[in-house]
């Protein structure tokens, strides 16, 4: 039997720190520059952080904390101020929420570091209910939601988990159907994006385009009549009749014209 001896933590901490040394003698670097924090974390850095907070790039301190990590605690000194983002519709919930790294992951580059992940968000307002003294009539309010459409919904797109989410509370502002097919979005829509693989349109021969579709404000300006009815070749369409000049594939699919680019 072959017998591994534990080193203990002063030894670790020893091997670590020659480790390291190694590290800075083989990097090329002088060793002037060794003592500079921004040396050291650049080459312990595991990538690029994003536009937003690439002011922050040799400050780790700012959003690590030594043993623990990335608390809430941090992100919070810098964006607890922020009214614009936090008055938004769909981020105002983030005034109650302490937890930000399931969603906002770092070090990947990129414009915004945003990862949704609505499992996650539907596990920290699971968390959140817990704590929260509810009365017991909202407290069974909430979760006669959540069972409800836990077991109710039948889109397969959608976990038992992210079926607790209340879609409306975040999406209201992006309603396409004008609430004409009431609040449930996750009957239909997956969490990953708003297309519906198995959504089939009705015949192309159907007239009733207008109780989906909303024309946008140019068909009620002078562009109609100059530009639309006069490339679909339709002097007599009105605005509601859709089928008169666009096809069921995409909306710059034009009769007898085929795709259309705008000028």
């Amino acid at each position: 039997m072959v017998r591994v001896k534990i080193l203990s933590w002063p030894a670790l901490a020893i091997l670590a720190g020659v480790m390291f040394v190694g590290l800075l003698v083989t990097s090329g670097i002088p060793p002037a520059r060794w003592r500079q924090a921004s040396t050291w974390q650049q080459m312990t850095r595991p990538g690029p952080l994003s536009g937003a907070h690439a002011f922050l790039k040799d400050n780790c301190a700012a959003c690590h904390t030594p043993n623990k990590g990335v608390e809430g605690v941090n992100c919070i000194a810098c964006h607890a101020n922020n009214a614009a983002l936090l008055q938004r519709q769909p981020t105002v919930f983030h005034a109650d929420i302490t937890t930000c790294a399931p969603c906002h992951v770092e070090h990947q580059g990129g414009l915004i570091p945003t990862n949704m992940d609505h499992a996650a968000l539907a596990q920290i307002g699971l968390s959140r209910l817990e704590q929260t003294n509810l009365s017991d009539q909202s407290a069974r309010r909430i979760r006669r939601h959540m069972n409800k459409n836990a077991i109710l919904t039948e889109n397969a797109h959608i976990s038992p988990l992210e079926a607790t989410l209340n879609c409306t509370t975040c999406h209201a502002t992006k309603d396409r159907h004008q609430g004409l097919f009431g609040a449930d979005c996750a009957s239909c829509h997956a969490v990953t994006k708003w297309t519906i693989p198995e959504y089939r349109h009705p015949s192309p021969n159907s007239r009733d385009c207008a109780q989906c579709h909303l024309a946008p404000p140019s068909h009620y300006m002078g562009h109609f009549k100059m530009i639309s009815m006069t490339i679909a070749r339709q002097p007599g369409a009105s605005v509601n009749q859709c089928e008169k000049c666009h096809q069921t594939t995409v909306w710059n699919d034009i009769r007898g014209v085929g795709l259309y680019k705008h000028h």
